[in-house]
């Protein structure tokens, strides 16, 4: 069985795993809201996919308050 003669460095391990970061998500604009959302996916903002409405959203409804905000 193969055993390394030599331990590996932190040096070398960390140049290694220097291209394991994570990428920004890509993002594109809703054409209805102009929110940022990812491609090929529901606006959850406005919930519109492909020109038509797929989730029952209001566009800057007064559906969002809090029971804090209630009281």
């Amino acid at each position: 069985m193969a055993v390394p003669k030599k331990r590996t460095s932190s040096a070398r391990r960390d140049k290694r795993r220097a291209t394991h970061t994570a990428s920004v998500p890509r993002t594109n604009e809703c054409p209805r809201c102009h929110s940022p959302r990812l491609p090929h996916r529901v606006c959850p903002v406005c919930g519109t996919y492909a020109g038509r409405e797929v989730i029952a959203h209001e566009v800057g409804g007064a559906d969002s308050a809090t029971p804090r905000d209630a009281e």
